[in-house]
């Protein structure tokens, strides 16, 4: 528990102070809301432009605190508005913090967040090993974005926390920093619609779905799309005049290409075409923004390259992941009460009538959201949300239901953006509009604080369904499965790692490939069981040890490992 908040407090504090300084680099004077999201990308950049360096983690983690201070020290006294903002502010990172530890607290113990819904945490916890040992591995030699393993290895090696506390610790810290940027837009707004608009944005369903799964990359392209679409919106705005006003954005953009590669570009780049169609802002400030983004992405265009050929972009590779079937876009309204967003309507606990009432609901107030922004001319919402549009369009014709499930998960802060923004403001004033006369005077915020309500426990539904996993991480299972081939392998662990910590997905999809057998040490005897010709036994780490003379024979267990690989590696 201590190493994994010891992590969300770095993040936090590093992308917040990081994210300031460069605004105010650029010439901004009062605190902006748009500094986590900002800062967020700075420390993907860092921290994967200096992991490789003597060390394999050491210099990332000195860097990030000397910037980190330097950055606090230069922000005393040229920040205005700093007070106004912590008082509004802390109230929405508690809130945040606390609906992030959700799944923590249920299922009773920290560990590797989504172990039994996605096997993916066991390519990146073993990406983020080799950074920190200096060596390579195949995420690496694949050009796979690694901006937020580095973070990781950052962590790792500057708190001594381990990896699988570094990673939970990363995905809570981005649950909190989106909820954060989201408050920008809601931060005129009395105190309760205020920090309940940007925990709805920042926690939406679909993005409190993919938290519930480990899914990190998503949750920050997420926010990342939502940071940059508000720096657009921003540069009009507090920032309009500036030379450098769209740097900002421009800086957003790179931690975008360091956390999702080039596929990150399809979301911010489409947004920003649509905005400079509407907009045609001044050549000048968009030349500098777009010099210092190709200057900071340039060391890994040619990753960019290499990552291309991934298989997550081969429409018969990837498939259906870990999923059952097409997720509903409706889904990305917010009202969706199911645990598992890879469910259909009625095929959990609650009546279908149920979830299409609620899509029904949430659909007229985002038609209403849409004409508003219009109406108030909102060009960068508008622009992003096309852009999201398209991008699940494409994914959606030309890709798999695994990317289209991405589109959607991506999309889902801008849509609860467009709800919530024309009418967040109404929901505090129901109980002095229902005293007016005439139901005119109380529809409308009855609509908004029904909503609000409504996605919400949508969202927590999602957060206390989340399946937690072992606790540490060792790169020996990895190691093991290519010595063990295909040969039947019997894995004791202790009744704790398999039963508490949802530990036999995991172990099985380690040694993925070959005929695995798992049992705990309760169960298993002296003499293993017939067929198995490699015995691995959880201890302080993990032993291997070949059978001698095995008896003849089929292993008695499921194979579970084969059917876990159909799932394919980390996408």
């Amino acid at each position: 528990m201590i190493g994994t908040y010891a992590a969300v407090a770095a993040v936090c504090v590093s992308a917040l102070a990081l994210g300031q300084a460069a605004i105010c680099l650029c010439g901004g004077r009062r605190w902006s809301w748009l500094a986590p999201a900002l800062g967020l990308a700075l420390l993907c950049a860092l921290c994967w432009g200096t992991v490789r360096l003597p060390g394999d983690g050491v210099v990332s983690a000195v860097a990030v605190l000397v910037l980190t201070v330097a950055a606090i020290v230069y922000l005393r006294g040229r920040v205005e508005g700093a007070g106004e903002a912590l008082a509004a502010g802390w109230p929405v990172a508690l809130a945040a913090l606390l609906a992030a530890s959700l799944p923590f607290a249920v299922e009773g113990h920290f560990g590797i967040l989504g172990t039994s819904f996605n096997p993916d945490m066991s390519q990146h916890l073993l990406a983020a090993d080799r950074l920190t040992e200096g060596h390579s591995s195949q995420l690496l030699n694949q050009g796979y974005p690694l901006g937020p393993h580095s973070i990781v290895a950052a962590l790792n090696k500057g708190l001594g926390i381990g990896l699988v506390q570094g990673f939970s610790g990363l995905t809570v810290a981005v649950a909190i920093l989106a909820s954060l940027t989201a408050l920008g837009a809601f931060v005129e707004l009395p105190l309760l619609p205020r920090s309940a608009g940007a925990l709805l944005v920042g926690l939406a369903y679909v993005v409190a779905s993919y938290f519930a799964q480990g899914a990190f990359k998503e949750t920050m392209q997420a926010l990342f799309l939502l940071g940059f679409v508000l720096a657009l919106r921003e540069s009009t705005r507090t920032w309009a005049g500036l030379p450098l006003r769209f740097v900002p954005a421009a800086l957003i953009a790179v931690g975008s290409v360091y956390t999702y590669s080039f596929p990150g570009l399809i979301w911010l780049g489409g947004a920003v075409v649509l905005w400079l169609i509407v907009t045609r802002p001044p050549v000048r400030p968009l030349g500098l923004a777009t010099l210092a983004f190709f200057v900071l992405i340039a060391p890994e265009i040619g990753r960019m390259v290499d990552f291309h050929s991934f298989e997550t972009f081969d429409p018969n590779g990837a498939g259906l992941g870990n999923l059952f079937g097409q997720i509903s876009p409706f889904e990305v309204l917010g009202i969706w009460p199911s645990g598992d967003f890879r469910l259909a309507p009625g095929d959990g606990a609650v009546p279908a009538p149920a979830y299409y009432l609620g899509v029904a609901f949430a659909l007229a107030l985002f038609a209403y959201g849409v004409v508003q922004l219009w109406r108030r001319r909102e060009t960068a919402i508008l622009a992003g949300l096309a852009a999201a549009a398209l991008a699940y369009a494409a994914a959606r014709l030309g890709g798999t239901p695994y990317t289209s499930a991405k589109a959607i998960e991506i999309a889902a802060p801008l849509v609860a953006l467009a709800i919530l923004l024309p009418i967040a403001g109404r929901a505090g004033c129901l109980i002095p509009a229902m005293r007016g006369k005439g139901t005119t005077h109380w529809l409308s915020p009855l609509a908004a604080a029904v909503f609000m309500v409504a996605a919400g426990l949508c969202s927590l539904l999602a957060l206390a369904n989340a399946p937690i996993g072992p606790t540490s991480f060792s790169s020996k299972l990895s190691d093991y499965r290519r010595l063990v081939g295909e040969g039947p392998t019997l894995v004791v662990a202790s009744p704790q790692l398999l039963s508490e910590q949802h530990g036999s997905p995991f172990l099985s999809w380690e040694l993925r490939g070959g005929r695995v057998c798992i049992q705990s040490t309760e169960e298993a005897g002296g003499k293993p069981p017939a067929g198995v010709r490699f015995v691995i036994r959880e201890g302080d780490d993990w032993t291997l040890t070949k059978v001698a003379h095995p008896s003849p024979g089929k292993t008695p267990c499921p194979l579970i490992a084969e059917r876990q690989a159909r799932q394919g590696p980390a996408r």
